[in-house]
């Protein structure tokens, strides 16, 4: 019997890969191919915010055109215009490129197989172009790596209608719990956000409707009516919705609106806890944001609005009469405006910040400052969001930038 397909791994790490569309297939296509070290190139008329505001990739935001798989070494046709896939895989065998077309995989030359990891070990599933049954077998397998259990495929399970309000964590796709990953393997409907852990919709069949609801800073953002209608009209409609969120849902997430809504509307709604970005992307630069004898306390508190703002919650001159460590969410913008505040409220100019950015991800960084130079410092270092702030005595301890990782 001959195979369809050759199961291949490709070493892509610096080599040019072309992606032609910027929707959902290839927002879910990108983030491994970044985290496989290729050079990512997407052509497409509209991408999603999400793939527009990707740090790593080169986003050429218009028509494709013969001549842009010059010099790749792998390309993938994502647009929802069969006549672009097309030319992009003729295109391709031309050049003698392999090429992925996502809406007719018998048409490409080559084909993505549903693939997980676990722990060091990367696998992959082919089922003939049965895509349903590949990503069936990828969450059994999963599955049973993770609790040990016989490896049983069941393509036809299917979850009951409804909505899983799902904390994804920092970002890093292996920082997901485990509850989070198994509701996420059997989603009809993904609504996610730019900061969860995008590499998992790769992980996902195509026959799921993933949506992207990212909102980027002062920039592209769907409303939150919007999204709150998406995950009660699909679930009427008997999916089974997962909300996607970086962190935890209800810290800054919204988390809590969504579920009203769905109470709202009579529809069934769960709250997946995550691992929430203001705790552990200090612990993963080696902060503690406690520490016996220096912080009894911390406060996690939103840069959303500026100190003077009418709408601001926040008492900056308690918060800086406090002793203990102060995390700073969504501050990247008005990082002197809260410095400036803690300051006049009294908080010494020599308190040491740890500034953390794109936490758990390959381009993590820990910039130092204290308070009285913070702003300075975000600005010299081109600081960027997602990033957060951490104030005390605690953002001065450098024992971890010495240790040996496992």
């Amino acid at each position: 019997m001959v195979q369809a397909h050759y199961l291949a791994g490709l070493d892509l790490r610096g080599r040019r890969v072309v992606v032609v569309g910027g929707g959902s297939v290839a927002q879910r296509r990108i983030p491994n191919l970044v985290a496989a070290g290729a050079d990512v190139h997407v052509v497409a008329i509209d991408p999603t915010p999400t793939v527009e505001s990707e740090p790593a990739i080169t986003v050429h935001q218009r028509a494709y055109a013969t001549g842009d798989l010059d010099g790749a070494w792998y390309a993938l046709a994502c647009t929802d215009d069969p006549d672009v896939n097309a030319t992009v895989v003729d295109d391709a065998t031309a050049s003698r490129v392999f090429c992925v077309r996502a809406d007719d995989g018998s048409a490409g030359t080559a084909v993505t197989p549903a693939s997980g990891h676990h722990r060091d070990l990367q696998f992959g599933v082919l089922a003939g172009g049965d895509h349903r049954r590949s990503a069936a077998a990828r969450a059994a397998i999963t599955a049973a790596f993770a609790d040990g259990a016989s490896l049983t495929v069941d393509d036809e399970a299917r979850h009951a209608p409804g909505v899983a309000l799902v904390g994804g964590g920092p970002g890093a796709a292996d920082l997901i719990t485990v509850r989070g990953r198994r509701l996420l393997a059997e989603a009809d409907v993904v609504v996610a956000d730019r900061l969860a852990p995008v590499a998992l919709l790769d992980e996902l069949g195509p026959q799921v409707e993933v949506i992207d609801a990212a909102k980027v800073p002062y920039g592209r953002a769907m409303r939150q009516e919007q999204i709150n209608e998406i995950l009660v009209d699909r679930a009427k409609a008997g999916k089974f919705v997962v909300r996607l969120k970086g962190g935890d849902p209800y810290v800054y997430g919204r988390g809590y609106e969504e579920l009203q809504a769905c109470v709202a509307a009579g529809v069934p709604v769960a709250v997946v806890p995550g691992v929430t970005s203001p705790i552990s992307a200090p612990g993963l630069a080696g902060v503690p944001v406690t520490h016996r004898g220096v912080a009894h306390e911390f406060v996690v508190v939103s840069g959303h609005v500026a100190p003077d703002d009418p709408d601001s919650l926040t008492d900056w001159n308690a918060l800086a009469k406090l002793r203990g460590t102060i995390v700073l969410m969504m501050a990247v913008k008005r990082i002197d405006a809260f410095a400036r505040a803690l300051l006049d409220g009294g908080r010494p100019g020599d308190t040491p910040v740890a500034f953390i950015e794109n936490a758990s991800r390959p381009d993590q960084r820990l910039i130092r400052a204290d308070l009285a130079s913070a702003a300075r410092v975000a600005g010299e270092q081109a600081l960027i969001a997602p990033a957060i702030a951490v104030i005390g005595p605690v953002a001065g301890f450098d024992d971890a930038d010495r240790a040996v990782p496992l």
